[in-house]
């Protein structure tokens, strides 16, 4: 018997955990705050040894080794607290001849390394775990598979879509603390993840809060963009950098927030794609800095379901960061040894694409985001440009893409336009 809480909602990551359990002596399931990342890992155990508690932290750090008793596979809550905890897992999947589903560790931060001896190499699985998406939700129907699109699997139909639904949507994020809440509330909860963020974490880190929030709330006016470090440093600061301050200066001052970032699974980076596997735009294109959840930026850039309404540039780009998010979690869903990358596209011809989902065969589909149908044909013109691009050199031999589709937040049919496109409505789009 699993200690499954009451009330758990299945995610579409659980099958993954269990695959990693079954080839692996223990699985780390890693994510931010708040996304449930515990409740997934306990619905999976069998105990639990939490390490956010004072007393058993201090117990933990004089021995490692405390954090593994319990029935078997114990969850071991944010263990990264303890660093140490790492390697004692390590040692006992050794010494039990590296049997499988051992240990579960859950944390919603990175861990200083280099405390451990051992990286964990062929006896831990590690699972990113994010908030919810519409599929998981209940938000989005789930019959347009992402999966499927790659073997051409895709029925046309009807489709019930409103645009009042995507502003709360965003709003609310897929936090699961947060489902069912009105649209009163539907901010709170973003609200109270970014003061422990700002409040708890950063101190924690010797950052000053005020000056994360800053930080944080340029990356949500820049979202979308890739924004260079002077750019945000401008927006921080609320002036352009001295005359004398160069990039690298600039950059450090930056540095240490953005930094804190990735380590609390607060932002993910969206790295530029292009075909061949080599080629150079794929490390010199500029890293986009993306939210885990469309709900932060909401939130840090303080507009409630009603008034988002009213912004409709802004609601463009919350309902493209939503996207990304739904995609990520389709995409890790997969079950592929490795998790397709989700790329954007942007060259120097000014052309733009938002999605690239390539697969780690090299397969690959792009998908641009419109807010309505009315934009749809813009979205098809440029991925069919994209697709001419790839295939204009012959002897490069890159691949056509196994689909194109242009995801949309308000449209009365799932369909195909006389291009071969996949016209999506998000809340049809699942893993």
């Amino acid at each position: 018997m699993t200690m499954r809480p009451e009330g758990y909602l299945p995610r579409l990551l659980d099958a993954t955990v269990e695959r990693g359990l079954a080839g692996f002596g223990a699985v780390e399931v890693t994510g931010a705050k708040f996304c449930g990342k515990t409740w997934r890992s306990l619905a999976h155990g069998q105990s639990v040894v939490r390490i956010d508690d004072d007393a058993v932290r201090s117990l933990v750090g004089i021995q490692p080794e405390l954090a593994l008793e319990g029935e078997s596979p114990p969850v071991i809550d944010e263990w990264q607290e303890v660093p140490r905890v790492w390697d004692a897992a390590r040692r006992r999947v050794d010494e039990t001849g590296n049997a499988k589903g051992g240990f579960l560790l859950a944390g919603s931060s990175t861990a200083d390394m280099s405390k451990v001896s051992h990286s964990g190499a062929g006896r831990t699985a590690r699972v990113r775990m994010r908030p919810m998406s519409l599929q998981e939700s209940g938000d989005s129907d789930g019959s347009v598979s992402l999966a499927g699109l790659f073997y051409g699997e895709f029925a046309p139909g009807q489709a019930e879509t409103d645009i009042r639904d995507i502003s709360q949507l965003i709003c609310r994020g897929g936090w699961p603390a947060a489902l069912g809440l009105g649209e009163d509330l539907a901010g709170d909860l973003p609200s109270q993840y970014l003061s422990a963020l700002f409040e708890v974490s950063a101190p924690k880190r010797g950052l000053d809060p005020r000056m994360a929030r800053r930080v944080a709330t340029a990356l949500a006016r820049n979202m979308g963009r890739t924004a260079t470090y002077r750019t945000l440093y401008a927006d921080v600061f609320a002036e352009e950098p001295p005359s004398g301050m160069d990039n690298s200066q600039i950059r450090q001052a930056l540095l240490p927030f953005l930094s804190f970032f990735d380590s609390q699974y607060f932002v993910e980076v969206q790295a530029g794609w292009d075909a061949p596997v080599k080629s150079k735009s794929r490390v010199r294109s500029k890293p986009k800095r993306t939210f885990v959840d469309p709900s932060l930026p909401a939130s840090l850039l303080s507009v409630t379901p009603k008034r988002l309404l009213l912004e409709q540039q802004l609601l463009g780009d919350l309902f493209e960061e939503l996207c990304l998010r739904d995609v990520r979690v389709y995409s890790s869903a997969m079950g592929l040894a490795t998790d397709p990358g989700v790329f954007y596209y942007g060259d120097a011809d000014g052309l733009e694409v938002d999605l690239i989902v390539e697969l780690p065969d090299g397969r690959w589909g792009a998908m641009e985001v419109k807010l309505s149908e009315d934009e749809v044909p813009k979205g098809v013109a440029s991925l069919m440009r994209l697709r001419d691009k790839v295939m204009a050199n012959p002897a490069a031999q890159n691949r056509e893409p196994s689909f194109m589709a242009v995801l949309v937040g308000k449209a009365s049919f799932k369909r195909v336009t006389p291009e071969g496109v996949y016209v999506v409505p998000i809340t049809c789009l699942g893993a």
